[in-house]
């Protein structure tokens, strides 16, 4: 093996080096520590003592306090997912379809929420909702869609509905990747071949940009699942999913490594479900292709 060869493969490890050392420090140190912290034994008039215990594991597995807490923040993020594979899919194939410069502009509208704070977004929502006399009561009452007020604030449809708005762009632009791939004249072949509308979206499109829909479906899940701002702005203190949870362990009641639990519990929840979600979609992928 000549030296230049020798050297080209070792050329990428300096640029590599600097950005790994910064992984290393920001994020796998500081989780190797959180995870350490959940073993450590806790007490209101003695604080965090640094031995190793199973304590605050068990007081997890055994509570069903903390089971409610768990399936809340998974339903919620199942079904923030949903809303925005429903409307998020449509909405991408429109913007497809679209010509500039109105493909531009309406492609903006779609960012636009990622150009403003969560925080901005969320105290947005929650003046919308307002309580019974919210901007949204009025207008759905004045149309007659319903006849008493909806209870919005400190409830889960109101927790849904804002981290759907808040998710959307990333539903949209899975989506909208994988409709770059299409061809559109495959759509025509089958219009002139006497296919409906609703047949080329079922039998052409649709199983075309799948592989998008469940790789949004999966950025958003986990980012729905580990949200913070939305659910405590929205669902206040009523209504506690996993994450506010472990920010009242640390902040209000102090007890660190119960809190340190709660959060790594739910990263491992997380990583689980997305990996498995993901081998299942490659798996299934895999025998309809094969």
């Amino acid at each position: 093996m000549s030296v230049a060869s020798t050297a080209d493969k070792g050329a990428p490890w300096p640029l590599i080096l600097p950005a790994f050392m910064l992984f290393i420090a920001v994020v796998l140190v500081p989780l190797a520590m959180t995870v350490l912290l959940s073993f450590h034994d806790w007490g209101q008039y003695k604080g965090i003592e640094p031995v190793f215990i199973l304590k605050n594991w068990e007081e997890i597995w055994s509570d069903s306090y903390f089971y409610e807490m768990f399936a809340r923040t998974f339903r919620i993020a199942a079904l923030a997912t949903l809303l925005t594979a429903v409307f998020g899919a449509p909405e991408a194939y429109i913007l497809n379809r679209m010509r500039a410069p109105w493909k531009g502009f309406f492609l903006l509208i779609i960012l636009g929420p990622l150009l403003i704070s969560v925080v901005a977004r969320t105290l947005g929502w929650a003046l919308l909702f307002g309580g019974r006399n919210g901007i949204v009561n009025k207008a759905l009452m004045s149309m007659g869609l319903i006849d008493t007020p909806i209870a919005f604030m400190f409830t889960e449809t109101g927790v849904i509905i804002a981290l759907a708005h808040v998710m959307m762009p990333f539903m949209v632009l899975s989506v909208w990747a994988a409709l770059q791939r299409v061809d559109p004249q495959v759509e025509n072949a089958a219009l002139s071949l006497g296919a409906g509308s609703l047949t080329i979206v079922r039998r052409i499109v649709l199983p075309q940009i799948m592989p998008g829909i469940l790789s949004g479906g999966i950025i958003v899940f986990s980012l729905a699942a580990s949200a913070f701002a939305t659910p405590s702005i929205i669902g206040g203190r009523r209504l506690k999913v996993a994450s506010t949870l472990a920010y009242d362990e640390f902040l209000n009641t102090l007890n660190w490594p119960l809190g340190a639990a709660v959060a790594v519990l739910l990263l491992i929840a997380i990583v689980l479900i997305v990996v498995g979600s993901n081998a299942l979609i490659e798996r299934n992928y895999s025998e309809v292709f094969r």
